[in-house]
C-alpha cells in the first residue's frame, strides 16, 4: 500500500544560520518528516518537511517565526505526483509536447507545479529545488499540448508576485531532446548524443 504525505511545506531562508535554527525549532515543535534541508545558491537555505496537516502547519509556523524568510509555501493537500517527485527524477516518455517551468524561488516552484498538476492530466518528469540553479526552481512536464497549456496557465495564476522567471512549451518536441531532458536538465547529467547523419569534419 502506497503512503503519501497529507501536507508539504518548504521555507527558503535568506540566511543559513537562521535556516538551521528554524530546523531545530520545527523538529522540536511537531512530529514532522524532515525530507530535505541544506544550502543552495546564492547562500540561501531550504527546509522541506512533510506529514499530517496539523503537524506540518505547526512546524511551518515555528519556522516562519525565526525570520529571514525569502519565500515559503504550505500545501495542505499536495498532488500525489508532486509528493512522489520531491527529490526524484522520472524518465521522459515520448509525448506530444514538453513544457518547462522556471521560478525565482523553490517555494514558488512547488506552488506553481501543484497547481499545474491539479489543472490538467500532465506528467511531472523532473523537479529541481534550487540546486545548481542560482536559487531558482525548475520543473519539466510532458503531456498533450492542450493539457500542458492549461497546466502552464494554472501555474502562472498560482505563483503571482512576480515569482515566475520563465515558462516554455514545445509542441512535438524532438525525440532526441526528450531523451536528453529525461537524463536530467543539469549540464553534468547531459548525455552525449550524436544522431545518424550528424555532420563531422575529418582531420
Amino acid at each position: 500500500m502506497n503512503r503519501r504525505r497529507q501536507a508539504l511545506a518548504l521555507i527558503e531562508f535568506e540566511s543559513t544560520a537562521f535556516g538551521i535554527l528554524a530546523v531545530d525549532r520545527m523538529l522540536k515543535r511537531s512530529p514532522i518528516a524532515l525530507l530535505r534541508c541544506g544550502t543552495v545558491h546564492p547562500g540561501r537555505y531550504l527546509v522541506l518537511v512533510g506529514g499530517s496537516v496539523a503537524s506540518v502547519e505547526e512546524a511551518y509556523e515555528a519556522g516562519l517565526a525565526v525570520g529571514e524568510v525569502r519565500d515559503s509555501v504550505l500545501l495542505a493537500d499536495p498532488h500525489r505526483d508532486l509528493d512522489e517527485a520531491v527529490g526524484e527524477r522520472h524518465a521522459v516518455p515520448e509525448a506530444e509536447a514538453l513544457a518547462v517551468i522556471e521560478t525565482l524561488t523553490s517555494p514558488a516552484l512547488l506552488r506553481s507545479v501543484d497547481a499545474a498538476l491539479k489543472a490538467a492530466p500532465v506528467r511531472l518528469n523532473e523537479l529541481r529545488l534550487g540546486d545548481d540553479l542560482g536559487g531558482r526552481g525548475l520543473a519539466v512536464l510532458t503531456g498533450g499540448l492542450t493539457d500542458l497549456q492549461a497546466a502552464l496557465d494554472a501555474a502562472d495564476d498560482q505563483v503571482g508576485g512576480g515569482w515566475m522567471a520563465a515558462r516554455t512549451l514545445m509542441p512535438r518536441a524532438e525525440s532526441l531532446l526528450q531523451e536528453i531532458v529525461g537524463a536530467g536538465t543539469s549540464f553534468r547529467d547531459c548525455v552525449r548524443c550524436e544522431p545518424v547523419g550528424a555532420e563531422t569534419v575529418e582531420d
